[in-house]
């Protein structure tokens, strides 16, 4: 990659720092940086995802991370991790207090983790020392001699950055390969294990590269280099030292050099939408500088044409002036440009993607990939074909067995004592073996994916015009077969809405109530990636037929949000769904009746939206009274119930609920744009470890359905900035659209079931942009960090084909 400082003093249009930082030094953010690199030390925790512990930030690239004590040479996502229980600054080393179990992990919670019966408890301290930090590990106690060689240092590397460079360690070298070769070892256990590509005292990463090399070199014993994807399809390549017996203080001493080329300064990153934008809309450019970067440089609109490109706008960039991540920000406004056609932004000599301005620019390649692509590849209990292609064969047809009683599941499934029906554990539970989506690369079905997914469609259909013709998908439900780009006469979201309604419906008929989830019962069908069809035998499970049984078990719970979720959302298929197919509608209506009238406990927000959705479809004042009577309550939590009650405000017909509503809406949205700009993108983003795109997304939707019913108070902007958020404008280098195929450019490595084929589903979204604390944004080209890459149901790709329809809705209107 040509620097900044090359390119420019080849334009004459910049110039590195007159003084350039050539040690390490503590900044006020916590950690240790140098021109071009920065080493952090335990301000993020979230090793399950690769994220925490010693982490490398080299030239703009994450290329090191989890530096800490691990049980594992090459660790997995449920293999132990530390509680920390600490982290201070001290004389400007940084020290950090950790130990083994973290009972909030040990056997329990969300991802429950099994822990071997070791308790041990350490400090890891990081101190700058010239141009390297150096990293010391000190035992409070030695550890026990069955655990000597099984504990030890691990600083895992990049993969993808790292594929065909060179290393050296000790007398080899070689190459890192694209994929995890052999050999491999079997351990006493039984267990393969990766054998070590080389031992030595000192490892040089990448001596070939001047923005990647990193020296690595051990003052307690030797280093060896793992390829941690022979374990695990997640897994990075693994630096590791083992704690030798009886060592204490002391008992790991690295020295960390990375390499920083002087001079280096991150290079301006332009963000504009992948896409374009309505003449009408505001279209502001925002540009992420270095802080250090002071020259004021102009910006230029460009219109391409056939033959010729002309200037359309150019102007120095506004500083915007608040604080938010490492970088500095500056923006070109050039909203007052109409004139439909091809555009591009050019700054610093680089030119940016091509894009469009057009009255149509979201009305055709924007939202279509979710419903032609993703909707289809997504479902459950079908076999889905593209015109030469598989995507899955036919699957689950041995759903479900009632899962056993005092589960504690490994993904966040915990099933009680009671279980709140009838039906005995391990009794298969018909009515289950049809419709639903398969969750992200996941192949569960979680109650509240499934609910939201069902309204998400269903309310997108009642809303826009365009979806009501959409047909390019024949789904078959009695054949069980989807075939994309294979139109059947039937509008597609309308078949989609059935397709999720079947599933809770059948669950409501078998168990009088809504199940909380599906999803397989090993660890081993859960991690496995490929034909979903493959996930189970597709057989009902037999006692006597001496196959083990993998039929995938289905939970039950209390759980009031979760189950308004799905009142609601079989509320709003009851309507929908009246004219398509009649007695699926009319089951569905008189399930979230019932289900209404039971008693869940508090969750107003959720039970708003539920007496929303069975107001609208059933007319019952039944509804119209809950609403009334819960005006105070509802009017409070205006920010989290007003966007879904504006379409129900003349079924109420109260004018004093309606004038009580329509002012905390306004008090509320008022809020909102004082919370403006907190950060330079025009949307509420706190950035934390996951990816913020489907909240920001969410946002976005909720402003929708303010902006129609109260279009005196909620202005369009921002659910148009949640929009460009998604399709470009959003912080880091990597300016990739969140959707999936759709833009100039866009995430083409998804975590999704194909994963494993470093390839993307069409009009899947993923999370998106992430945090590396406590100030790095990262969206790497990678399928394996699901904070970063997932897709998921319940709203993370039909939210944003929602805001693309609503964009083009609200700017045509």
């Amino acid at each position: 990659m040509t620097s900044l400082a090359t390119l420019a003093a080849s334009v004459g249009l910049w110039a590195a720092p007159a003084s350039a930082q050539r040690t390490f030094a503590l900044t006020d953010a916590g950690y240790f940086q140098r021109e071009g690199v920065s080493v952090m030390a335990f301000q993020d925790f979230y090793p399950d995802g690769h994220q925490g512990g010693v982490t490398v930030v080299q030239h703009g690239i994450r290329l090191a991370a989890n530096g800490d004590l691990r049980l594992n040479a090459t660790p997995g996502q449920w293999d132990p991790v530390p509680k920390q229980d600490a982290r201070e600054v001290v004389d400007g080393e940084i020290v950090t207090r950790l130990s083994y179990p973290d009972p909030g992990k040990n056997r329990t919670g969300f991802n429950p983790i099994l822990y071997p019966d070791l308790e041990m408890s350490y400090a890891v301290r990081a101190r700058a020392e010239g141009d390297a930090v150096v990293v010391t590990v000190d035992l409070d106690e030695a550890l026990p001699a069955e655990y000597v060689g099984e504990v030890g240092f691990n600083l895992e590397l990049y993969p993808v950055d790292l594929f065909g460079k060179g290393w050296l360690l000790g007398d080899a070298r070689g190459q890192f390969p694209r994929q995890p070769n052999g050999p491999m070892r079997v351990d006493a256990e039984g267990v393969a294990q990766a054998v070590p590509f080389a031992t030595g005292r000192r490892l040089t990463v990448a001596p070939e590269s001047e923005t990647l090399r990193l020296q690595i070199e051990s003052a307690t014993g030797e280093l060896v280099l793992l390829d941690g994807r022979n374990q695990h399809n997640n897994g990075w390549f693994v630096v590791r030292e083992t704690v030798p017996a009886g060592a204490t203080t002391g008992a790991i001493e690295w020295t960390i050099r990375p390499h920083a080329v002087e001079g280096w300064v991150y290079e301006p990153v332009v963000q504009v939408s992948q896409v374009g934008y309505h003449p009408a809309q505001r279209k502001v450019v925002v540009i992420e500088h270095d802080r250090r970067d002071a020259e004021r440089t102009p910006a230029r609109l460009l219109r391409l044409g056939a033959d010729a490109t002309e200037v359309v706008r150019e102007a120095v960039p506004e500083a915007w002036g608040g604080d938010f991540l490492r970088y500095q920000y500056r923006l070109f406004d050039f909203s007052d440009v109409t004139v439909p056609g091809l555009y591009a932004v050019e700054y610093r000599g680089r030119r940016s993607h091509a894009f469009e301005i057009a009255r149509d620019v979201y009305a055709r390649d924007v939202w279509q990939p979710t419903v032609d692509y993703f909707l289809p590849v997504q479902m459950c209990h079908m076999r889905v074909e593209d015109p030469y292609r598989l995507w899955h064969g036919v699957c689950h047809l041995d759903d479900a067995r009632m899962a056993p009683a005092d589960t504690n599941h490994f993904d966040g499934y915990v099933q009680g004592p009671d279980l709140l029906t009838d039906v005995e554990p391990g009794q298969r539970v018909p009515n289950l073996d049809v419709g639903g989506w398969h969750d992200a690369g996941d192949d569960d079905l979680r109650i509240e994916s499934q609910a939201d997914e069902v309204w998400v469609l269903a309310a997108s259909y009642e809303a826009f015009d365009a979806l009501r013709d959409y047909d390019n998908t024949q789904i078959d439900q009695s054949a069980r077969l989807a075939r994309i780009h294979r139109p059947d006469g039937v509008p597609d979201l309308l078949q989609q809405v059935e397709h999720g309604t079947l599933n809770i419906v059948g669950g409501y008929r078998s168990l009088g109530r809504l199940y909380r989830g599906v999803i397989v019962p090993t660890l081993e069908q859960y991690r496995m990636i490929g034909d979903f069809a493959g996930s189970t035998d597709n057989v009902d499970f037999e006692p006597d037929s001496g196959l083990p049984p993998d039929d995938r078990w289905v939970f039950t719970e209390e759980h009031a949000g979760h189950e308004f979720k799905g009142i609601a959302a079989l509320a709003i298929a009851g309507r929908v769904l009246r004219a398509h197919t009649p007695d699926l509608a009319a089951e569905a209506e008189a399930a979230a009746v019932t289900l209404w009238a039971m008693d869940h406990g508090d969750a107003l927000a959720e039970q708003t939206a539920a007496a929303v959705e069975l107001l609208l479809t059933t007319g019952d004042d039944t509804y119209r009274q809950w609403l009334l009577d819960h005006e105070a309550e509802i009017v409070e939590a205006i920010g989290r119930t007003g966007w879904a009650l504006g379409r129900t405000l003349d079924a109420v017909g109260d004018a004093g609920f309606e004038a009580a509503v329509r002012e905390a809406v306004a008090g509320a949205q008022a809020g909102t744009v004082e919370a403006q700009p907190a950060p330079p993108y025009g949307v509420p983003y706190e950035p934390y470890i996951w990816g913020a795109g489907w909240g920001i997304q969410a946002f976005g939707v909720q402003q929708y359905f303010l902006h129609r019913a109260f279009p005196e108070s909620v202005s369009s902007e921002y659910l148009l900035n949640a929009l460009n958020f998604i399709l470009g404008v959003h912080p880091g280098s990597n300016t990739a659209s969140f959707a999936s195929g759709v833009g100039a450019t866009s995430v083409e490595r998804g975590y999704g079931l194909n994963r494993a084929d470093y390839a993307y589903i069409p009009g899947g979204v993923a999370s998106g942009t992430a945090l590396i604390r406590p100030d790095f944004p990262e969206l790497k080209d990678y399928p394996y960090l699901w904070q970063q890459a997932e897709y998921v149901m319940g709203g993370g790709a039909t939210h944003f084909m929602l805001l693309a329809l609503a964009a083009d809705q609200v700017l045509n209107d």
